[in-house]
Order: structure tokens, then sequence, then C-alpha cells
């Protein structure tokens, strides 16, 4: 790993730890169940949001206006392929050994036929794209999901889903680019492309929501259980209507319920 992307990583850890700290002593507020740090991660959300308004999110739009559709597909089926090098990696840790040779053909396709995966021949070739990650995989084990936490930069994720996370930042095959110039202009690259393809989620978002940070959280939470379990997460338990006392039952009872 390069000196300037240990410089970065020490900057990283450094800053998170203040925000943490402000967050702490600052801002107000209770936990709510699954989310012990919401004072922090409110916090921490408000500092993302600040980050997008003012840099990604208006780099991403000029990048959507600038560029072709063809390039920006491009630019993303790109970052895609890279992606299923992990995706290969949880299929066999997950036991899917089916999907795996399935995901692996998809990759052997897309980066030869597909000149390095610009261009997603697999799907044309019934191997469709799947998702896994080092979060599911401890999952799978029995690892548990641990709080919600919103990282600076990266944003939401699970206790669970930030030690994935680092694995897979550690191993990142973009960060082993030896030349600096151009493994963070990729690295710049793959955020602004992150960012672009969220852009109608957020147009969504920012209409809908009343709290934001809740309808993020909530809505994070629900697509992790969704791909943890393929699509097929249990039915949530709820609680047993409290036991009726007497005097709600002679109430019932005078209300004709």
């Amino acid at each position: 790993m390069s000196r300037s992307l240990n410089s970065l990583l020490k900057k990283l850890i450094l800053l998170f730890t203040l925000c943490i700290l402000s967050a702490c002593a600052s801002v107000p507020g209770g936990p709510t169940k699954g989310d012990p740090f919401e004072s922090y991660n409110r916090a921490m959300f408000g500092f993302n949001e600040g980050l997008d308004e003012y840099i990604l999110k208006p780099v991403a739009e000029g990048y959507d206006a600038v560029l072709p559709s063809p390039v920006k597909t491009g630019v993303s089926n790109f970052f895609s392929n890279l992606g299923d090098i992990f995706v290969i990696i949880n299929d066999i840790l997950q036991f899917k050994f089916k999907q795996a040779i399935s995901d692996t053909g998809r990759f052997i396709f897309n980066s030869t036929i597909g000149l390095y995966g610009l261009i997603d021949v697999s799907t044309e070739f019934g191997l469709p794209k799947h998702h896994e990650d080092f979060g599911q995989t401890f999952a799978t084990w029995g690892v548990g999901q641990g709080p919600y936490i919103v990282l600076p930069f990266f944003g939401s994720k699970t206790l669970r889903g930030t030690a994935g996370f680092a694995i897979e930042s550690v191993y990142d095959p973009v960060y082993k680019i030896e030349n600096d110039d151009v493994m963070w202009s990729t690295v710049a690259l793959r955020a602004v492309d992150t960012r672009y393809s969220l852009l109608q989620a957020s147009r969504i978002v920012d209409q809908a929501a009343l709290d934001k940070y809740s309808f993020i959280r909530d809505a994070y939470l629900q697509h992790r259980k969704n791909l943890i379990y393929d699509g097929n997460p249990p039915a949530e338990e709820t609680a047993p209507p409290p036991k009726s006392t007497e005097e709600d039952l002679d109430l019932e009872k005078e209300l004709g319920l």
C-alpha cells in the first residue's frame, strides 16, 4: 500500500474519531432500537449530507450532463465487473457453488469479450448479476448484525457490514494500482459513478422523506436484510396483544365490541 494511501487512512481515522467525540458531546437525543448511536449517527449523517450537497452531487450531475450514456454505462459496467471478484469469493464462502460458477463465467466473459467489463455481455448470455459481500457472508456464518452506524464519506453500515467493508477495502484491486495518480483518479471516478447511479433515488428521498435520516436508515437495513436472505426475508415477529383487564372487558361489552 502506497505512503499516500497510508497517510490518507490515518487522517480519515483521526477525522472519524474527532467526529465521534464531537457528536457524543454536542448532539442531544436518546438511541432507538437497533440504533444505539443515533446522536452520533445523525451528526455524521449531517456531515455527509453537507459533503454531498456541495461536492459529490454537483460533480455527479455534471458528469451526467456532460458524458454520453454509452460512456456512463461502460464506466458502471467496468466497476461492476471488478466488484464481481468479491462476489465470487463470497459465493464460495457461503457455499453457493452453483452461483459461484455462474458468476465466474460472468466475470470471464465480461473481462474478455466485454472488453475488461465495459460491455455487459454476460447478462445476454443468461448469467445475471448477483450481489454478495463479506457482510452477507458473516451473516450466513451466524455473526450478529450489530448496531447501525454511519461512517464518514461511506454512509450507512452496520457493525457487521463495517467489518466486511474493511476487508474489501484492504484487498480492493483499485488500491493495488501502483501509480498514485492513476489510483486516485480511479477512486474518484468510482465515487462519481456511484453517486451518479443514485441521483434519481436521492431526488425521490428528498421529496418523500419527512425525516431523511430515519428513512435512509430503515431503507438500508431492509435492503441489507433482503440481500442476506436472497430476497426472501422471514416475516417480522410481532408481539402478542396485551391481555385485557376486567375493566377493559367491561368497556368492550358496553361498546358492543
